[in-house]
């Protein structure tokens, strides 16, 4: 993947301002800890410089509604440290103890087993998934935004992210953006100590998050500086947040609306969370868009409708969409594709409704884009999708698909095949003569037969 020339929109250009961290002056007032899950840090007085106080994060000042300034990440007149050796992606793991002995089938081995213990984390956490994937929704049918922030490898991966939903969805390059911790250089070369910069990530989210998007923290640990800035200060923006980690934390102490934390355990190498922490997280971030992007009619079936055909695969695949699902000829779905300017979805509806360019455009802006609707609506005008789901076609007869299912208006039809004959009373001369005539009428019927 080269992302040298990645759009601006995708990382925009946060880096200039993240060159290095500022230290904010400090405040004269008493100022509150960082809420960070107390099983996961120890209180230590610093006897080291008395005089000075060492942060465990950068401090930032932001102007508050009301006007005064109040710290997104503080000092304390304590200093907090972290314990990370609690943290369960820094523990060791005890499969894998032996792994410098091992032959490199069974490394494999080894790492697939590990592995298929981060796919079942991943779906222990599907609730929290769909409560992350409403509040996207919600954001992005009102015109919000979606932004992944991250450091080292989680933040490589939500750029990853970001930069894959235009090709995949055909959204606009600034719908999904991508926040990384050490600018665009750190896409392609590891900054480690980017992800203590906490005012590095609350300039960046100022300057490009605004009310109404929705703020992605990403970050193994959970407690990454640059990710919990970034929560902080979307939150003060007034965006929805939501944190990736792979260690227990809870909404609260992470400062998001919610947190989705899968459990994959220790890492085959310890610490090293690009393995199992970075596969279940790019499963959360590869469930998160697609299933937001399901949800906004980018989808038809299981079929990408929104793609974006610059290449010859691209171009081969819309021309399939559009003969599979328009059941339509080679020839027709490259006159349709011409007529829609190569996209997709309104080559669908013109190939399959007969609707000139324009009024196939209207169809979908009826329907709020859904290829679904616009579909449904042009098989049954006037009518609502779900009736016209359950009707035979176009067949001429009714819904059911059988004469049968004619509603019964419970009156007798009239006509003169259905009229039944008035019984009269014959003598005896008129019946016999009517046996004598009756021969003569069945033969030529029975002949029919």
């Amino acid at each position: 993947m080269v992302l040298r020339g990645a759009p601006e929109a995708v990382l925009g250009r946060e880096e200039a301002a993240e060159a290095g961290p500022r230290h904010a002056r400090e405040q004269p007032r008493r100022v509150a800890k960082p809420a960070i899950d107390r099983r996961l840090v120890s209180d230590e007085t610093d006897t080291t410089c008395p005089q000075q106080r060492r942060p465990a994060m950068h401090e930032h000042l932001e102007a508050g509604f009301d006007g005064r300034h109040r710290p997104i990440v503080t000092y304390a007149s304590v200093r907090t440290a972290i314990r990370y050796d609690r943290l369960p992606t820094e523990r060791t793991n005890r499969a894998s103890r032996d792994l410098d002995r091992l032959s490199p089938r069974g490394i494999a081995a080894l790492m697939n087993r590990e592995d298929a213990r981060a796919v079942r984390a991943v779906g222990r956490v599907g609730r929290d998934i769909a409560a992350a994937v409403e509040l996207i929704v919600s954001a992005l049918r009102r015109g919000g935004r979606l932004f992944f922030v991250g450091a080292g490898t989680s933040g490589r991966l939500g750029v990853l992210e970001a930069a894959e939903c235009p090709p995949t969805f055909g959204t606009p390059p600034a719908r999904v953006q991508a926040i990384m911790a050490g600018g665009r250089a750190s896409v392609f070369r590891s900054r480690e100590g980017a992800e203590d910069d906490a005012a590095a990530a609350a300039r960046a989210v100022r300057s490009r998050v605004r009310a109404g998007d929705v703020v992605i923290g990403v970050s193994a640990s959970g407690v990454t500086p640059f990710v919990r800035s970034a929560l902080v200060a979307g939150r003060r923006r007034g965006a929805a947040t939501v944190l990736v980690a792979c260690n227990a934390i809870s909404e609260r102490a992470a400062g998001a609306d919610v947190v989705i934390a899968p459990a994959p355990g220790p890492e085959v190498v310890a610490g090293s969370t690009r393995l199992k922490a970075g596969t279940a997280t790019k499963l959360v971030l590869n469930t998160l868009t697609t299933a937001s992007m399901v949800r906004l009619g980018k989808v038809y079936g299981n079929r990408m409708v929104d793609l974006k055909p610059r290449s010859r695969k691209l171009r081969a695949r819309a021309l399939r969409l559009v003969q599979e699902l328009a059941g339509v000829t080679e020839t027709r779905a490259r006159e349709a594709l011409r007529a829609a300017g190569g996209h997709a979805r309104l080559a669908i509806v013109i190939a399959r409704t007969g609707l000139s360019a324009r009024a196939a455009a209207g169809a979908l802006r009826a329907h709020g884009q859904s290829l679904r609707g616009a579909l449904d609506s042009a098989r049954n005008p006037g009518g609502s999708p779900a009736a016209d789901r359950t009707s035979a076609g176009n067949t001429g007869r009714p819904a059911g698909g059988s004469r049968r299912s004619a509603p019964n208006t419970g009156r007798r039809r009239r006509g003169p095949r259905t009229a039944t004959p008035r019984r009269v009373q014959l003598t005896g001369s008129a019946r016999a003569s009517a046996r004598r005539r009756a021969p003569s009428r069945a033969g030529p019927s029975r002949s029919r037969r």
